[in-house]
């Protein structure tokens, strides 16, 4: 969810950046940025145009879809690696009875000031359902500037969310997303290199002087995505935080070089047809990729591209399946042609007969 431009297509909006988009988010710079640019570009369209929101993750809850996203705004702060100029600063939920049917926004559901840990930085959130209870689940840098989950609950999936007041014991890093099987067990997934920080906890200990990257170790495995079972009461861990390997196909892990697939932030997990699909971003190289697994806890085997890059920069997504469909949803910089002022989308994703699932191109050829 960070970070610099490098695509060459996406330079081009960057003239829209003199649009007012200013952090009360006002609705007439997004709607004249919205209409200079060319949509007919893009594979789908915004589904929120009077905010700016992120990192989509998608659920369906009482038989409609429920979207937690993150909420850009323009701080004012100088782009950086370490993804400062992602200040953002509370949640919204947005849902739908349909795919291409009206998004209702239920406003704000958890801002900074409720949570009694917060430093900065409310980044991708997810949420979960169990016990009659909705649960959000939130990274935030702490007072120590050290990211830590947060979670919060609500009686309505539409929230508002009630914080805890620590966050959960064991937790670091940032993209939590709860997954829970077929069998009622529930495990978050989660960590992210950069501005997420995973690389300075390589050893058990956050390490403040860490690289700012990933692991510098060009030749050996790449950092790898933390898993960790949900207590019954969905507020802790259940165990000690795991790490999952994610394998070519002869079965070797995927190296810190390797930036068109190693694992980078944004993990997401869902089952089909038996078979547990991890998916995550690449980050720098601005792809949705993923690896199949025969348990929660993989290892997991690398299969290929699914969402080619957007406009903007990295990408952060969910998969679910409504009505006998699957879908996908992403962000990318439409409206804003920044990289920090993002909006969420949706398109359909479909499998092959052998369950691989088919490239999507977000840009239309």
């Amino acid at each position: 969810m960070k970070k610099k431009l490098r695509f060459p297509y996406a330079l081009a909006f960057l003239a829209l950046a003199g649009i007012s988009c200013q952090n009360n988010n006002k609705k007439t710079g997004q709607q004249t940025a919205q209409e200079t640019a060319d949509t007919s570009k893009f594979l789908s369209q915004p589904l929120v145009t009077d905010l700016f929101s992120a990192d989509p993750s998608a659920h369906v809850f009482e038989g409609k879809i429920y979207i937690y996203p993150s909420h850009d705004i323009d701080a004012g702060t100088p782009e950086n690696d370490n993804g400062d100029h992602f200040d953002m600063r509370d949640y919204h939920v947005y849902s739908m009875d349909s795919i291409g049917g009206k998004v209702t926004d239920h406003g704000v559901v958890l801002k900074k000031e409720d949570i009694p840990w917060a430093g900065r930085q409310l980044w991708a959130p997810d949420a979960a359902f169990k016990n009659g209870k909705y649960y959000l689940y939130f990274p935030m840098k702490d007072k120590e500037d050290i990211f830590r989950i947060g979670v919060a609950t609500s009686d309505k999936p539409y929230g508002p969310f009630k914080p805890e007041a620590k966050p959960i014991a064991g937790s670091y890093s940032m993209d939590p997303a709860v997954f829970t099987d077929t069998d009622g067990t529930s495990y978050m997934y989660f960590g992210g290199i950069w501005g997420g920080q995973l690389q300075k906890w390589e050893n058990g200990k956050f390490n403040k002087n860490g690289s700012m990257t990933d692991s510098q170790k060009e030749e050996e495995p790449a950092l790898r995505p933390r898993i960790a079972k949900m207590s019954a009461d969905m507020l802790s861990f259940a165990e000690p935080v795991k790490e999952i390997k994610i394998l070519d196909k002869e079965g070797k892990e995927l190296l810190t070089k390797d930036h068109d697939r190693r694992f980078f932030e944004a993990a997401w997990m869902h089952k089909y047809n038996g078979k547990y699909y991890l998916s995550y971003s690449t980050g720098d190289t601005h792809f949705i990729c993923y690896a199949i697994g025969d348990n929660p806890y993989g290892p997991f085997t690398y299969q290929g591209v699914i969402l080619e890059p957007v406009q903007g920069w990295t990408n952060h997504h969910s998969i679910i399946e409504f009505n006998g469909k699957w879908w996908l949803f992403y962000h990318d910089t439409q409206i804003s042609g920044k990289t920090h002022l993002r909006n969420i989308k949706v398109a359909e994703l479909k499998y092959n007969p052998d369950g691989t699932i088919q490239t999507i191109n977000p840009m239309r050829k």
